[in-house]
């Protein structure tokens, strides 16, 4: 969890330690904090960020006028996917660019009056927060920034209402005015953004050593409105397949790629769950998995195992919801016990577990085990972290609760009668 979003008075003062102070006229004078974190029509000579590295120093000011071209405030040849693919994979190639987008799209999105290029400012930073999470120290700032605006629409309308009303400066009268309201409310993007930067502080944005693609783009920028199927709810997954597979128990995506698994002979596939398939064909399987599609070119069981296990590890509740979680690791060692604590998860946490046990438990046959080297000891181990979440801070106790919960998993595989989901989808 991420700590309470800072003050006013302490991004004030963030913001006077970091801001690189740019200067106006012959005369160079300073420009004040509020100008330098306000809507800018024309280009910027050095970055907002304080750097030393001359290669940040170019890349910045090169990276503004692609965020005013995705914004649609400076005339580009290029897509606003392909300006958005350019942007990220600038910030996705170098680790010192990504506050400074950060900071561009903060500033080209306040004081902007025109709502249609506030709100693809939003979205563009939505698109970047699929890829990489600002850095530590800037982490609170962004996330104050986004929290201000969860619920801003009303305040947003009136604020570029009272900005137009009011004399302009001859740089916005060079500005063509667009009074089409084009996007969704701000507060849509806010509360998306939100929640994402929560997960990538957490989980890490993009891994591999493939370049984002335009397909990661777009799929991007589709999830503000349409959740992945990666990091929601179990009941939201549910809802989101009711169109497609109005009569399924299970999540589509859980039964699809345990299935895969099985069909590619993860069962007689060494160190399976242990050895982690190739990040980048994982992501390529995840952009497929999240359009409702399973690929006929798969032939190494560790990119669906890699990617199940993704998908419990990033539920946004795991798989035994946190309130059960004192009870699984104080019964640990009574089989009894554990079996019990299965029957009181709500419904369909109870269904997605057993499923998952009963696959766990065909791994676990002695037959396989002989191939996998993957016995149930082994078993629990790679798989309860993604099924149990330990709240706690301290390295002593997440040290220990690590061992009860391990144990805990393996008491399920082991005496866990999971018959009745054969056959269940």
């Amino acid at each position: 969890t991420l700590r309470k979003p800072i003050s006013q008075s302490s991004m004030a003062d963030w913001a006077s330690k970091n801001l690189n102070m740019h200067t106006q006229g012959i005369f160079r004078r300073r420009i004040s904090i509020s100008n330098m974190l306000s809507w800018n029509g024309g280009s910027i000579k050095k970055p907002m960020l304080i750097t030393s590295n001359r290669t940040i120093k170019k890349e910045a000011c090169e990276m503004f006028k692609l965020v005013q071209s995705y914004m649609g405030d400076r005339q580009t040849r290029m897509d606003r996917n392909h300006v958005a693919l350019v942007t990220v994979t600038k910030c996705w190639s170098m680790q010192g660019l990504r506050d400074e987008l950060y900071i561009q799209l903060i500033r080209q999105t306040t004081d902007n009056t025109c709502y249609r290029s506030l709100a693809w400012g939003w979205e563009l930073m939505a698109i970047s927060l699929a890829f990489f999470s600002p850095s530590p120290k800037f982490q609170s700032y962004l996330e104050g920034y986004i929290y201000r605006h969860l619920d801003s629409d009303e305040k947003i309308a009136q604020h570029i209402k009272d900005l137009k009303n009011k004399k302009i400066t001859k740089s916005r009268k060079k500005r063509k005015q667009n009074t089409e309201d084009e996007g969704l409310p701000i507060s849509t993007y806010a509360k998306y953004c939100y929640r994402k930067l929560q997960k990538v502080a957490i989980t890490g944005g993009k891994k591999g050593l493939r370049k984002p693609t335009v397909e990661e783009i777009m799929h991007a920028r589709n999830a503000i409105l349409t959740p992945s199927l990666f990091g929601s709810s179990l009941e939201e997954i549910m809802l989101r397949q009711q169109d497609k597979y109005p009569g399924n128990k299970l999540p589509w995506v859980q039964t699809q790629l345990s299935q895969q698994v099985l069909a590619l002979g993860g069962e007689q596939t060494e160190g399976i769950f242990r050895i982690p398939g190739d990040i980048d064909e994982v992501n390529a399987l995840k952009l497929q998995v999240d359009q409702w599609k399973i690929p006929n070119s798969l032939s190494d069981p560790n990119i669906p195992a890699s990617l199940l296990k993704l998908w419990y590890r990033e539920l946004e509740e795991p798989v035994i919801p946190q309130q059960f979680y004192k009870e699984c690791i104080s019964n640990y060692e009574n089989p009894d016990a554990a079996v019990a604590v299965v029957q009181l998860l709500p419904e369909l946490n109870r269904l997605v577990l057993c499923y998952l046990i009963h696959f766990l438990q065909i791994f676990a046959q002695p037959s396989n085990v002989g191939r996998t080297k993957m016995d149930v000891n082994n078993l629990a181990m790679v798989m309860a972290p993604n099924c149990l979440r330990c709240q706690s801070d301290d390295p002593r106790i997440i040290f220990e609760n690590t061992r009860k919960e391990m144990s805990f998993l393996r008491m399920l595989i082991v005496h866990l009668d999971t018959s009745f989901v054969k056959g269940l989808v």
